[in-house]
Order: structure tokens, then C-alpha cells, then sequence
């Protein structure tokens, strides 16, 4: 399908010989002539020699498409079967006439359709597959394809890989039918061929192509060796098996008793076999008793997957319990070790600074600090997070606090009532309606009202004693979309939505309204703005900005927005904006010194603090700015989020 042979250009295997445990995804190819029976089929191929690791491939397993025509790389798609060989043994053939020249094949489905990545976006995460300049082996290991999974969520959700039409050819008895199949990727395949003639399910349509074929060879038999009684006729006389099918239905149409007998010798439609042929009487025998066998076989690989599920989930679930005892050791280990004791200073000295911020300076009472920064969930270049932490810049420290019920990226974080509330957001291009909140005086989150759809990438802010949740969106589907949280009720309310639809955006609270900048419509990255009066409860257009913004960051500073890097469709930025609503108009800050997108940022004491975010593909920032007026930004030397993307960050009010 597309797929070239590696040892025409590379005399070593074909493979990384990576094991099943050590597999992290795969990639097939494809190219112009053969990318859209992949989607409309959705099955992937790969040469014979790639067979030994596409037999690894598990349900769940991440997959990409690369399109070797124009060098693209497309995902995220999921398997949907175990690999084998010859799932669709004429596939990517003409008229499937022939046999597949790509027999290495599964099952797939879309897990996060993302617009695809250009090699060079994709190919540094992947330099050590590359065997030539152009050629790489397809085996991924985990931590490649965490950094590739990563790169392909700050990708703009495709439209063009949800529905696809494409024929598709099913064998019948005189030839081959052709079937409109209307793809879905939710998993689910349409037909669009309503004639009385279809099959239904697999299995029919399995069963019935053998029988059918079985019909077809008794045929050809009764006219190859016709019985003692048409001897003569049959010495005279070549049949075809086409035209004696032709001539039995004319025949009967006639009324002719003999066409009736034969017909009832062939008739497979009941699924019997009347033929007086042993032969043929075996074959089927030895065909019902491999479809009972498969069906065995097919129950077993059910329970042995739902097991596999539930050993995950238990996996998980122990995996939270290692963290929370860890958690618990190291506050334990805190209080032992305060006091001048030689033993604790040794324990100190071993103890990693990364790992315990705590146990190398004093603790820091929160009722006391007024400059703490929270720092909610993202992703570190390995793992999705849950963890909470605070930051007091004047103190150069960082403390970790009990972590989130869930891991969550994505999510916007908003103060309500002296609470931390997230919500939203998701991890893998999972999306999440569940909101927690954190008291910090109790060290304890609280699940609170769901909202009213599953999303991320939106954003928040608290407005009048409520918190609003804004814009946002989900795998096919961008929001314009306002609901406010409202405590007296208990639950999420549909608010006025915003002018335009908004992913991906920034928006904060300045003097009693809402302000939501930038973001992603589906077809472009935006500079435009608007602007939300609950006394008019209408959005209003203010001036835009003068680039354009996905995932930057909006803060207020002395009743200004500053609107901190993003993406311009191409790259990061790190320039700044600032809005002054008195005037009504857009002039350029100073640039920030390193480019930031899907960053975090707040303000504590008339300063602005930006941590870590995307610097250019999926390379992650662990560096802090701070910026106040008058001096411009300065580097800190701080490892307060460390390398750390697609989090939020709010400052406790004081």
C-alpha cells in the first residue's frame, strides 16, 4: 500500500527486534494511491518481512500512517485488532484480483485525529529509527511514542480523517460487488448498499462466500463429470459454469423438472449440501468445524482482553496507592528531620533535590506567604500528571501537595470562595467533563458538578461570585460554547456564547468583565478578541491582536492583559501584547526571552511569573521569567516546574 522495502535501500533487518513489552507503537506507510483505502478500509499493511513485529500489535496499541508521496505522518490512530497476516488478503490490489503484496496487516481505528506532522516535526523524536536519510524503521519504544503523542496533541484536531467514502469490494458468485462503505472512525462502518442481497454480519458474510464458492466447484464437478443419464448430451456439449447457471434458471422458468433436481443438489443457501459427493461433503464438514473452532477461539481472546483491562485498571489503581505512601513517606521524613542532627544532614545531603524540594529547606507555612503560585497537572516530557504544587518566589521554594483525584492536562484552573477549582481538560486526546477543587488550608480536593460537555483546551475565569467556563472543544468539535458554574444551584448553567468558536485560547477577568483572547476556529489560529458584560450579558468584539494566538497565556497587571507567546500557525512566539481597556487598543511588550506555547503563568505581588510550556515541537521549556513594569523580564534561577507543558497556574489571593 504503499510501503517500500527496506533492504532495497539498507542490507541489516528489517526490524528493531523490539520485544511485545517494549513496543511502544507502530508505523505503517502508505502513499497517495493507496492512503484512502487504508482510512475507508480501516486496515493498515505493511510488506511480509515486517510480519515478526505486526504480530506483536495489541488492541489498543498507538498507530501512525506516514505517506511516503508527500512525507506526511498522520494520526493518532489506535488497533483494533491483535496484527496478523492476510486479514484482507486481496487488499491494495487491483479490483483484488490478485493477492496483497502487503500481508503484515491489523485493524485500526481513530484514537485522536490530529492534522499531520511534516518530517521535520516527527523525525527528530524518531533520529535513531533513521537508518538512511530518508528511511526509518517502523518500531517505536515507549518513550518515542509518549514525545510523538505529545506532539501530535498540540497538532489542530482534522477534520478530513473522520468520514470517508470509499468502495469497497466484496467477492460474490459470479464476480465482485461493489459496496459504498461510509467510514466512520468511531469505531463503527456503514453500508450504504440497502439491496435485499446483503449479508449482514461478518460471520454471514464469511460463511456465505464459502458456501458460494463450494456451489461454484460443484457446479464446474457437475459439468466436468455430468451423471450416466445426460452422457450424450454432455459429450456434445461444452458448459460453461456461468452460462449453465444461465441456462438452469431458464429452465426452470420452463418448468423443467431435471433443472429443479440439479438445483436441489447444489442449494447452499440453507447452509446444506446435498451434492452426492463425499469430497465436497468433507470440505464443508472441515469448514463448520473451523468456524465452531474460530468462534472457540474468539470467546477466549474476549475473556483473555477484558482480563488484560482489568489488570490495567488494578495496575493503575496500585500505581495512585505507590504515590500517595510516597507521598505520606516523604512528609514523614520531613518532620524527622528537622533539627541539628548529623544523621538527618546526611539524609539530606543523599536525598535528590528534584525529588524532595521539602527536605533540603525549611517548611513554609501557606497561612504566611503572600506570593504562592499553584501549579496544576501537565505533562514532563514522560508521564501525564496529577501533581499540585505551590511557589513562593520570595522564598525560592517549592512544595508538593496532595495531588488530583485524575491526571489532567488541558485544563484551566480558576479561585472561587479561596478554593482552586479544575476542570475540563483530559489526557491522550481523552476529554473530561469532571471539576475538583482544592482547599489549601485542608490540603484535600472535592469532586464537584460535572460540566455540561467533555472538553479541553478551554479556559477559565471567576466573575461575580461564579466561575465560567469557556470556549474550548473536543476530538471533532471546536466551542463557542460559556457555562457558568453556579454553587447555590449545584451545577453548571449554559451562559451567552462567544462570537466566535474558540480552542486553545486564554481569557481572564479585568474590572467586572471577561476577556477571551485567541485560539483555534477549526480552519485558522486567531488574533481577534471579544470581551463579556454580565449587566448586557453579551460578548462585544474589541480591537485584535497583532498576531496571531494558539494556547498563549493571559494575565492581568496593574488593570492591563498581557498576553504571553503562543502559536502562530507556525511556529512559538515569544512575543507579548498588551491591552489597555481604557484605551481600547493592542501595543507590543517586550518579548519574553525564550519562545513559550501551551505555558503557565500568574501574578503575586505587581509581578508576572511564566513557567516552563513548549518551545518548538515537542521540545519543553524548564525555564521561569518574571516580569515587572518598569524592569522588563528576568530569567530565574529556579527549577520551580521543571520541565513541564499543557498545565495552569494561578496565584492565591491574598
Amino acid at each position: 500500500m504503499g510501503a517500500r522495502k527496506k533492504e532495497s535501500y539498507h542490507g541489516g533487518p528489517n526490524t528493531r527486534n523490539l520485544g511485545k513489552s517494549q513496543l511502544g507503537s507502530v508505523i505503517f506507510g502508505a502513499a497517495n494511491t493507496t492512503i484512502n483505502e487504508c482510512l475507508s478500509k480501516q486496515l493498515f499493511g505493511l510488506p511480509k518481512e515486517h510480519l515478526e513485529y505486526v504480530e506483536k500489535i495489541v488492541p489498543g496499541l498507538p498507530l501512525f500512517l506516514f505517506n511516503y508521496t508527500d512525507r506526511k505522518l498522520h494520526g493518532v490512530f489506535e488497533a483494533a485488532s491483535h496484527g496478523q497476516r492476510d486479514i484482507d488478503p486481496y487488499a491494495w490490489t487491483c479490483e483484488g484480483k490478485q493477492k496483497t503484496p502487503f500481508p503484515a496487516q491489523v485493524q485500526v481505528r481513530v484514537q485522536s485525529a490530529r492534522q499531520p506532522l511534516t518530517e521535520n516535526l516527527f523525525k527528530p523524536i524518531i533520529a535513531d529509527n533513521y537508518f538512511t536519510r530518508i528511511h526509518f524503521w517502523f518500531e517505536l519504544d515507549h518513550s518515542q511514542t509518549n514525545r510523538l503523542l505529545c506532539l501530535f496533541s498540540s497538532q489542530p484536531v482534522s477534520a478530513s480523517l473522520f468520514t470517508t467514502n470509499s468502495p469497497v469490494y466484496t467477492k460474490v458468485e459470479n464476480g465482485l460487488k461493489e459496496r459504498k462503505m461510509s467510514t466512520s472512525f468511531s469505531g463503527k462502518t456503514v453500508n450504504s448498499d440497502t439491496s435485499d442481497d446483503s449479508l449482514g454480519t461478518d460471520k454471514k458474510d464469511e460463511k456465505e462466500l464459502v458456501y458460494m464458492k463450494l456451489k461454484e466447484l460443484a457446479a464446474n464437478r457437475i459439468c466436468r463429470d455430468p451423471p450416466a443419464t445426460h452422457e450424450d448430451e454432455a459429450a456434445h456439449t461444452s458448459v460453461d459454469p456461468h452460462s449453465a447457471a444461465h441456462e438452469d434458471e431458464t429452465s426452470r422458468k420452463r418448468g423443467d423438472p431435471s433443472s429443479a433436481a440439479r438445483e436441489d443438489d447444489i442449494t447452499l443457501g440453507t447452509n446444506s449440501f446435498s451434492v452426492d459427493d463425499p469430497i465436497i461433503a468433507q470440505l464443508i464438514e472441515k469448514v463448520e468445524d473451523l468456524m465452531a473452532f474460530r468462534t472457540e477461539q474468539n470467546h477466549k481472546i474476549g475473556c483473555l482482553e477484558n482480563n488484560i483491562v482489568f489488570l490495567e485498571q488494578s495496575l493503575a489503581e496500585a500505581q495512585n496507592e505507590i504515590r500517595y505512601l510516597k507521598d505520606q513517606y516523604h512528609c514523614i521524613m520531613s518532620e524527622n528531620m528537622v533539627g541539628p542532627y548529623e544523621e538527618s544532614d546526611t539524609i539530606n545531603r543523599i536525598t535528590s533535590s528534584n525529588e524532595l524540594h521539602l527536605d533540603n529547606s525549611p517548611d513554609i507555612n501557606l497561612d504566611t506567604c503572600d506570593d504562592l503560585i499553584f501549579l496544576v497537572g501537565g505533562y514532563d516530557g514522560i508521564s501525564w500528571l496529577s501533581s499540585l504544587d505551590s511557589y513562593s518566589p520570595s522564598n525560592n521554594h517549592i512544595k508538593s501537595l496532595n495531588p488530583m483525584e485524575t491526571a489532567r492536562c488541558y485544563a484551566p484552573v480558576s479561585i472561587l470562595n479561596g478554593q482552586l477549582y479544575v476542570f475540563g481538560g483530559g489526557t491522550r486526546g481523552v476529554w473530561y467533563d469532571t471539576v475538583e477543587s482544592y482547599d489549601p488550608v485542608v490540603n484535600e480536593w472535592t469532586s464537584r458538578p460535572a460540566l455540561n460537555a467533555k472538553k479541553g483546551s478551554l479556559a477559565g475565569a471567576t466573575l461575580n461570585g461564579k466561575i465560567y467556563a469557556v470556549g474550548g472543544g473536543s476530538d471533532n468539535e471546536f466551542y463557542s460554547a460559556v457555562e457558568m458554574l453556579d454553587l447555590d444551584i449545584g451545577a453548571w448553567i449554559p451562559s451567552r456564547s462567544m462570537l466566535q468558536k474558540r480552542f486553545s485560547l486564554a481569557a481572564a477577568e479585568l474590572n467586572g468583565a471577561i476577556y477571551a483572547v485567541g485560539g483555534y476556529d477549526g480552519r485558522n489560529y486567531l488574533n481577534s478578541a471579544e470581551r463579556f458584560d454580565p449587566r448586557e450579558h453579551s460578548w462585544t468584539r474589541i480591537e485584535s491582536m497583532n498576531t496571531t494566538r494558539g494556547c498563549p497565556c493571559l494575565v492581568i497587571l496593574n488593570e492591563k492583559l498581557y498576553v504571553l507567546g503562543g502559536f502562530d500557525g507556525y511556529t512559538m512566539v515569544p512575543s507579548v501584547e498588551i491591552y489597555d481597556p481604557r484605551r481600547g487598543s493592542w501595543v507590543i511588550g517586550e518579548p519574553m526571552e525564550y519562545p513559550r506555547g501551551f505555558a503557565a503563568a500568574a501574578v503575586v505581588k505587581e509581578s508576572i511569573y511564566v513557567f516552563g510550556g513548549l518551545k518548538s515541537g515537542d521540545e519543553i521549556n524548564h525555564t521561569v521569567e518574571s516580569y515587572k513594569e518598569g524592569q522588563g523580564w528576568e530569567g530565574l534561577a529556579t527549577k520551580a516546574s521543571g520541565r513541564r507543558c499543557f498545565f495552569s497556574a494561578v496565584g492565591l489571593p491574598t
